[in-house]
């Protein structure tokens, strides 16, 4: 008995650790081609998030027109900063610029082709969000995108910027 809740004690403790977990250190690419670390992303203290998409997901472009329509109203009023990373696969790699173009999302966005970064982080399904605080640290993780859903994402910025 006492294995079992030394055992669920510890499986809290590391989930709780996992939300509050830096990001791993992995190469992407830049739509310009540069090579960017994610462990090195950041905005200058401020809030970020990181929204995995892939040019063939629907639920995916929806979340970020969504988001598009409002991002300039979140930048004046938090400042945060969002990072669009494809997961397309190299063979589809050349199709996210121009439905990035097309869609006119003003995001930086990174290629993660081979999925590393995705692996790294252990996510499953896309679109998926993630919160990151001033100070690295992942604070807020969902995946999934249903109409406004992105006041959710707004809010959870708004209570780290407080």
């Amino acid at each position: 008995m006492k294995k079992i809740f030394a055992l669920s004690i510890m499986a809290w403790i590391a989930s709780i650790g996992l939300l509050h977990a830096q990001l791993p250190a992995v190469t992407l690419k830049a739509l310009n081609g540069q090579s960017v670390q994610t462990d090195t992303l950041s905005n200058n203290g401020k809030p970020f998030i990181i929204d995995f998409f892939a040019t063939w997901c629907k639920p995916c472009n929806r979340e970020l027109d969504a988001i598009a329509e409002v991002y300039e109203d979140w930048l004046e009023e938090t400042g945060v900063k969002i990072y669009a990373v494809s997961i397309d696969q190299a063979q589809n790699i050349n199709k996210v610029k121009p439905l990035v173009n097309n869609h006119g999302w003003p995001y930086e966005v990174l290629l993660d082709p081979n999925s590393d970064l995705k692996r790294a982080l252990g996510i499953q399904t896309i679109p998926f969000v993630l919160i990151v605080d001033g100070q690295g640290n992942i604070v807020y993780k969902h995946n999934g995108y249903t109409d406004g859903a992105e006041e959710e994402l707004i809010n959870k910025v708004r209570e780290l910027t407080k």
